[in-house]
């Protein structure tokens, strides 16, 4: 009988990650127990996908507010720091807000406007409109921001970050003062010490703020990059991509796991005989159209991952060719053709037939698969099986 079903993503049950787990050993052992349980079969080039957090979990990859606020206080001097464009969150980023707070005297928090990096709204665009506001060149204090937009609380959360974040500060005994602005010179009329929270624009804005003056300048990428008093760290990404772990710790983004990948890779090939695909994945690249939130708050979908991942798609627009090289053939003759098309297609950089593609890299598009797969609440799946995403038409 022909093939019926294309891609499948699968959430494979696993037992619950502690630190010093042996991370390889349970992934191959929970696919192989999933395949055996639900009667489905292993094939080269399936992707195995394991979910960040659990590496680092297993990498026992912690720090405290006080390794935060003791790197802080090194780096920055300890006195008036600006800090800016941090994403309103409470997960991501209060607790590293928290430790930041303890290594400084004062924090002039300057948060960006309508919304965060990510899409989180401290008020919407036609509200900017109706008071006449340039977000683009207006520098806003706390109380014009509140005399012209009150209180506005998160659509999903009901949090009010604005008083959420400067509360937060001063309960550490540091002074807080929040302005809101979109231009990163606008932190430099009120100290030259900055640390930029932003994730995917940091570059930039650190280039920006240097050639305007700054005296010191750190983004959330240079904090906890080495082990302070013990503590977890990452070499490349510091406090990107960190979690809230309790009240007082954070979980860090994974530290160096190419060896991971590999040895998980050829675990597999030995109990199966098959060649797959393996990768550690963060948050997917996806936007909630309601909420209009951008789910990448990790520096990175993909941590890691086998060389087979590289690269983008190279496929056909099937629609494209039923539409116009193939407008006059229908039944077995179009499907016929369209095969031999596909067998034959060669690199399609630059063709009118693969127009519409995605062409996005293939980590970043598995990657957000298997973030919707898992989920972040309590599926219990941090591994992801995902079969037939290099099949085509033809297979």
């Amino acid at each position: 009988m022909e093939r019926k079903v294309g891609t499948t993503s699968r959430g494979i049950r696993g037992p619950i990650i502690r630190q010093g787990d042996n991370l390889a050993e349970i992934v191959v052992t929970s696919v192989l127990e999933a395949a055996e349980s639900e009667g489905f079969a292993l094939h080269d080039r399936d992707v195995v996908a394991v979910t960040e957090s659990v590496v680092a979990r297993s990498q026992g990859n912690y720090a405290s507010v006080d390794a935060i606020a003791k790197d802080v206080k090194k780096k920055l001097g300890g006195e008036t720091v600006g800090v800016i464009f941090p994403i309103l969150s409470r997960n991501r980023f209060a607790i590293c807000l928290r430790g930041i707070a303890r290594g400084c005297k004062k924090i002039v928090l300057m948060l960006s406007y309508p919304s965060d990096e990510v899409g989180n709204e401290l008020v919407s665009l036609d509200r900017l409109d109706e008071a006449g506001v340039n977000p683009y060149s207006d520098v806003l204090t706390e109380e014009k921001y509140r005399e012209l937009f009150g209180e506005n609380l998160h659509p999903f959360t009901l949090v009010d970050y604005v008083k959420y974040y400067g509360d937060l500060i001063r309960e550490e005994g540091c002074e807080a003062e929040i302005i809101l602005a979109n231009n990163p010179r606008a932190i430099l009329n009120y100290t030259k010490v900055v640390l930029t929270c932003d994730i995917h624009s940091r570059v930039r804005t650190k280039r920006i703020l240097r050639d305007a003056g700054a005296e010191v300048v750190c983004g959330l990428d240079d904090i906890l990059t080495e082990s302070v008093d013990g503590s977890g760290y990452n070499e490349k990404f510091g406090l990107l991509g960190s979690n809230k772990s309790t009240e007082s710790t954070i979980k860090l983004f994974p530290k160096e796991c190419g060896d991971l990948v590999l040895d998980i890779q050829e675990r597999l090939l030995k109990a199966t005989g098959c060649h797959m695909e393996v990768m550690v994945y963060g948050d997917g690249a996806f936007k909630d159209p309601v909420g209009k939130i951008w789910e990448l708050a990790d520096p990175s979908v993909s941590v890691a991952h086998t060389p087979g991942l590289e690269g983008t798609p190279n496929e056909l627009k099937l629609k494209y060719l039923a539409d116009n090289d193939f407008a006059g053939l229908s039944g077995a003759e179009l499907k016929a053709a369209i095969e031999e098309r596909i067998r034959s297609k060669g690199d399609l950089a630059g063709s009118m037939a693969s127009q519409g593609t995605t062409p996005r890299r293939l980590t970043d598009l598995i990657g957000s698969l298997c973030d919707l797969t898992s989920g972040s609440g309590d599926k219990g799946t941090p591994i992801i099986l995902v079969q037939g995403y290099f099949d085509n038409y033809t297979m």
